[in-house]
Formats: structure tokens, sequence, C-alpha cells
């Protein structure tokens, strides 16, 4: 993205069809201070966001339908057709048809994200169980993701105002966690995480604080030894490129607020950082893909099947993951000028402030 160009396109996919997806998208791109931001693209199909368009009637929804990124409206929502033959939407049921068109859309804004159509991709939820098929064996968007970008390796990052939680380990069996923690794991989750602080979050130096594996930590090995085996030995080689810290033992560690000390944490596996940061995040979490190489985020919730196609969805999560969308664009701008010149460096800065301020006013 050059200096010059101030609005990102930013893709949406859909998720779900039976889910939330398609009415956050709705509501949220509703708003005209959206559109001084960014220049939206959905990739769905019409049918489908007439039919809960019609269900929120008091939302006014204008949107333009194009097959080619060369002619996007910047004054409207762009709707990228992915599919036109009709389709049996029931907000609520989980069955097949709601995974397979979440995985259209989706397939159809990676591959705009690979051809740099747009600068971001901003995910809806999807029901990991219900989208599988031969194209998609996996557990969620973080490791399709990585397999489709090649990528060596990612790291699920938690982000919010107040704090940002990493995990070392994803969506496997609690009982394979610990076959995961591992040296060379941890050291490769800390490299991606320093350096996405640094590119994506404008963060010279990051602090980074790690949870032990075991209940406090292990106790100097009396509950356990990864601690003092596994998590010390890879903490110890990681200090020397990084500001690593740890292990700290999780169940204190966030009840004194001590993640307030760092820029990131890095936990073992999922619920030893999700429920802290759920907890915290005030319901404005925002779930960020690092070390792809491209820009996506997502919402920190599920398809909410039980509040599907009422209008009751809150958007709190969907606009904090368009904004951050946005931000790390911008960040991203920022560090690539800042190593070229100084006054491509001066433009990034001039940039940034309009951008802080846009999100300001639509926050406000």
């Amino acid at each position: 993205m050059s200096i010059e160009q101030q609005k990102p396109v930013i893709g949406f996919t859909c998720g779900d069809l039976n889910g939330i997806g398609m009415e956050l998208i709705i509501k949220a791109l509703s708003s005209g201070s959206i559109m001084d931001l960014c220049t939206p693209v959905v990739f769905a199909s019409a049918k489908s966001i007439n039919f809960y368009r019609k269900s929120m009637p008091d939302i006014n929804f204008v949107y333009n339908t194009t097959k080619e990124f060369n002619k996007l409206s910047t004054k409207q929502v762009n709707l990228y057709n992915c599919w036109e033959e009709e389709v049996a939407i029931n907000p609520g049921i989980l069955n097949e048809t709601g995974g397979k068109y979440a995985l259209i859309s989706l397939q159809e804004g990676v591959k705009a994200l690979k051809g740099g159509q747009i600068h971001a991709l901003v995910t809806a939820p999807i029901h990991k169980k219900n989208i599988q098929s031969e194209r998609f064996k996996y557990t969620g968007h973080t490791p399709y993701l990585k397999n489709e970008f090649n990528a060596p390796d990612v790291a699920m990052m938690m982000v919010a105002d107040n704090m940002r939680v990493a995990l070392l380990t994803e969506h496997i069996p609690v009982s394979e966690i610990a076959k995961h923690v591992t040296k060379e794991n941890i050291i490769s989750k800390l490299r991606i995480i320093n350096g996405s602080l640094q590119k994506d979050f404008g963060i010279d130096k990051p602090r980074i604080a790690v949870l032990g594996l075991n209940p406090h930590a292990g106790d100097d090995g009396l509950v356990g030894t990864e601690e003092e085996t596994i998590i010390k030995p890879a903490i110890k080689d990681a200090k020397h490129g990084m500001m690593v810290f740890g292990p700290y033992s999780a169940d204190a560690f966030f009840a004194r607020g001590s993640h307030e000390k760092f820029d990131v944490v890095l936990a073992m596996y999922h619920d030893q950082g999700l429920i802290p940061f759920k907890s915290l995040a005030a319901g404005e979490g925002v779930n960020y893909t690092a070390g792809l190489g491209v820009v996506r985020t997502s919402p920190d919730h599920g398809t909410a099947f039980d509040i599907a196609g009422k209008g009751v969805a809150d958007c709190s999560s969907f606009f904090a993951a368009i904004f951050e969308a946005i931000d790390i664009c911008r960040r991203r701008m920022g560090y690539e000028a800042a190593r070229q010149n100084p006054l491509k460096k001066m433009s990034a800065r001039l940039f940034a402030n309009t951008v802080d301020e846009r999100i300001e006013e639509a926050e406000g």
C-alpha cells in the first residue's frame, strides 16, 4: 500500500451463512464513518445480503455489485458476488449449507488477498465442524491461512486495547498439549510475535511475558518439569535478541494485573490465554494472525447460532476487527517507510495521525 493511498481496501468474508456474520457485516458497514476509513469488499452474494437486510429494516445498507477490483466504489460497500444460485438460509441452524458457502466466501477472499486486490481480510465466524470438507481439513481459520500462504509458522494473537495474548498451541485436545510444548515451538512463536509487535503494532522493543504450563509454573519441578527443562531454556535463548520474561504462574498473573506490564503474553494453550482475555477484553477483542505476511483479523467470538437472524448481535468486536485491520495496514506502511528515507517517514506519520483522528471520530 503506497503512502498516497490513504484508504486501504478491506475484504470481508461472510462466515457461516446461518450464523451472525452477515448481520455483523450489514450493521458495521452501514456506518458512514467506515467509508471514510476504508473501501469495503464483501465476499458473499446479493441474495444472502438481501435476506438479512430484510430482517433489519431500520438499517440503511446500500452496496455496489462488482466482479472487477479496478472498478470498486469508494463511496459505498462493494459486493463481490461469489455465487448466483438460490441458497436456503436458516438462521441458527447448523447444517452443511452454512459451511459450504462460508468456505466459498473464504476462498474468494484469500484469492483476492493473495492477488493484492485487497490490503486486509476481516473474517466473520465459521463453525469449525460444518465447514469440514475435502477442501477444508483444518481446525479453524489460522491453520488454513498458514497453509494457503505457505507460512513456516504463525501465531494466533488476541488483541484488545488493554492487553494482547498469543497462543503457543491452539485448537488441540488438552491431552496433547504437553507434547507440543517444545523449546523449538516456543522460540518460533516468540520470534513471530516479537516481529509482529514491531512491524504491525509499532513497538520497537516489545516486552513479552511467557506463562508456565503447569500449576504455579511447576513449583520448581514439584508439579511438573516442563518449566525447568523446556520453557526456561527457551526463554534464556530468546533473551539474546528479545525482551522475554517468565515463566509466570498463569492463575496469579492476570489476577494481579501483571499483563499490564507487558506488550504481549504467550500462553501455552487455548483456554489458559483466552479465558482471561475474553474476561478482560470487555467484548472488544480481535483475533489477529501474526506472522502470516498479510493482514487478517476476526472478531473474538463464534457464530452465535442462538441469536442469529434476530438482529441483536453486538458489533463491538467486529468493529474492533475492522479498525485493527486498518490500523495494522497503516502501521506496516509506516514501518516500511521508516526504513526508506526521512521524507517518506514524515509522510507516513502524517497519514498515521489522519487515520487515528478518523478512528476516534468513528468510535465517538
